[in-house]
């Protein structure tokens, strides 16, 4: 927050960065500025295909931004008819899930793990806990063999950190999808794959492995950062914890004050100008990239003057759906994940 802070101070509602490789970016800092760029398709686009840098061929297809900035056929880089259509599948087949089916194999994989370290007396919450429970529930959302919850795990943590191996972490990701989608296939069944595999709007066995990935990979991150960071402020945080004990606080609404103080995806990578546009007193260029910042705006005084109090905006930024003028200032992008409805 710090940064975001000096940033804001600096620049204003948007400001310039660099991606990895000395790419050029704009850092969405406003709360209003985020929900301009969210929900403006016509100057804002979601196809990276537009993004000037890439055209021109600045980013390699070696560069670690490639698995998650790079053009696929995905509801996330479409915008219009062709985005309805992408999207529609996926909410279609997710709402099929029988919500207590899901919190039955929650709780048992909760108890699994938390079995795995209660003799010890101690544990490593994250590694031990809020990473493996959203992985090994969603391999088993998908319809995968849950021996392959590890595996994955390390491939989705590597990938989105923009490592020197997050293309092969991709690659195995890719190719443990790809066997998942000929098998639904030819022998579909009560998970999310086969709906997807199988809904009317005839998705191509290249689509239905893409969006199983977006949905694998957002619900993996998202989720496991959020109970990390919730976890955090329950085991340090005396008050947070004395409001959610004494029940000032519903767990539903401790939930949504973490959203809101940080966001499971800080940034999220990205939106590009269809056009030359100005946005918080900057001119993008066509073609440039912006990066949403949900932690930034979500903390934007202008509905949060007092950072430790509740935002006081009456339109928010969901937390579940989101030519320099100076030098920049550096950043990562795809780092800290975001929810599937906003990158979605």
């Amino acid at each position: 927050m710090g940064l975001y802070e000096k940033l804001r101070a600096e620049h204003g509602a948007v400001a310039p960065v660099l991606l990895h490789g000395e790419l050029p970016a704009w850092l969405v800092l406003g709360h209003r500025e985020n929900l301009d760029v969210a929900r403006t398709p016509s100057r804002f686009s979601r196809d990276s295909r537009r993004w000037r840098d890439m055209q021109e061929g600045r980013v390699a297809p070696d560069h670690p931004l490639a698995p998650i900035a790079a053009w696929q056929p995905l509801c996330n880089f479409a915008d219009g008819s062709e985005h309805e259509r992408l999207r529609g599948a996926v909410t279609d087949s997710l709402s099929r899930f029988d919500r207590r089916g899901i919190r039955r194999r929650v709780t048992r994989f909760a108890d699994q793990l938390i079995d795995g370290f209660s003799g010890t007396g101690q544990a490593e919450l994250v590694a031990q806990f809020a990473e493996h429970l959203p992985m090994l529930t969603m391999t088993q959302l998908l319809g995968m063999p849950e021996e392959n919850g590890p595996r994955l795990l390390a491939a989705a943590r590597d990938m989105l950190q923009g490592t020197e191996t997050a293309l092969a972490s991709n690659d195995y990701v890719v190719q443990t999808l790809r066997q998942l989608v000929d098998r639904k296939r030819a022998t579909p069944g009560g998970d999310f794959a086969s709906w997807l595999a199988n809904h009317e709007a005839g998705l191509t066995d290249d689509e239905v492995m893409e969006h199983l990935r977006l949905v694998l990979i957002a619900a993996f991150t998202t989720t496991s950062n959020l109970i990390a960071n919730t976890l955090r402020l329950v085991l340090t945080d005396q008050r947070f914890r004395a409001n959610l004990a004494g029940g000032q606080m519903t767990l539903p609404e401790a939930l949504e004050q973490v959203l809101w103080d940080e966001p499971p995806f800080t940034t999220i990578l990205g939106r590009w100008a269809t056009g030359d546009t100005e946005l918080g007193g900057q001119q993008i260029k066509g073609g440039d990239i912006l990066l949403l910042g949900l932690a930034a705006g979500n903390h934007d005084p202008a509905i949060r003057p007092d950072p430790s109090a509740p935002p006081t905006a009456t339109a928010r930024i969901s937390p579940s759906a989101a030519g320099r003028t100076s030098a920049p200032a550096r950043t990562s992008a795809g780092r800290s994940p975001t929810p599937a409805s906003t990158f979605c």
